[in-house]
């Protein structure tokens, strides 16, 4: 293995999709400290309590670095040049 490790383990976790339904309660990280990130602990007051109005898909920040917690908001990937160089990323996995 070459010095510096297999950069995919040191890269930050990708967001969580998560399908909820309606009814559902969640309980989801907006401090940064929960060890169950993006749910936070029942006995933190730190975190937002939502109810679920309606069926939807969730992406929800694992890595703490989003400014709109707990919903992701892309920072877990450095910025692109353009919008083609964003898609690339995006369909093929390139940069």
């Amino acid at each position: 293995m070459e010095a510096g490790g297999d950069p995919r383990k040191e890269a930050p976790p990708l967001p969580e999709a998560r399908r909820v339904r309606p009814g559902e309660a969640l309980h989801l990280c907006t401090c940064r400290r929960s060890p169950y990130s993006p749910d936070c602990p029942a006995t933190c007051g730190a975190g937002l309590r939502v109810t679920v109005a309606r069926e939807r898909l969730l992406l929800l920040c694992r890595c703490g670095g989003s400014r709109q917690l707990p919903w992701c908001d892309g920072s877990h990937v450095p910025p692109t040049p353009s919008l083609r160089a964003r898609w690339r990323r995006f369909l093929y996995g390139e940069g």
